[in-house]
């Protein structure tokens, strides 16, 4: 696969999601965590600015993200403008149709299944919090292999 070349913002990220389908925040957290990950593990090359990931109880929260749609609760979030994702279309249509059919607490128990999230969590308490940056090697480790296993599948 190519390299894309144009970068975006973590916000822009969201927006495509949220123009494809309006998500409440937990779902909207994970598929961009998806989005950042499987760009990383693809394409060796970051998807979007500010794209660090914590490892939280409930999965992997970037804190951009977090603080702009905290107040939304469990509603779904409407998109607030279109943007414009030229080469990276396809990688983005990609990561909907893996990821775009689960429900938020179905991503959160997927990410807490994967090496990334369990990693930056160790040693913590089950309900503990956490600021720990969930490792874009160790994404880059653990997608690689996934991609690898559904290749020979």
């Amino acid at each position: 696969m190519e390299i894309l070349a144009q970068i975006l913002d973590i916000k822009d990220v969201a927006a495509w999601f949220l123009n494809k389908n309006p998500a409440p925040h937990k779902k909207l957290q994970k598929l961009c965590y998806y989005a950042v990950a499987w760009h990383y593990t693809l394409f060796d090359a970051p998807l979007c600015t500010r794209d660090e990931f914590q490892a939280w109880v409930h999965g992997p929260v970037n804190t951009v993200l977090y603080n702009q749609y905290k107040g939304t609760g469990w509603q779904p979030i409407h998109p607030n403008g279109e943007v414009d994702f030229g080469d990276k279309e396809e990688f983005m249509e990609m990561i909907w149709l893996t990821y775009g059919d689960l429900s938020g607490v179905q991503l959160e128990i997927l990410t807490h299944e994967e090496e990334p999230w369990i990693k930056a969590r160790n040693g913590l308490g089950i309900y503990e919090s956490s600021e720990n940056i969930i490792s874009i090697d160790e994404m880059k480790k653990y997608y690689a292999k996934e991609y690898e296993n559904s290749q020979n599948e």
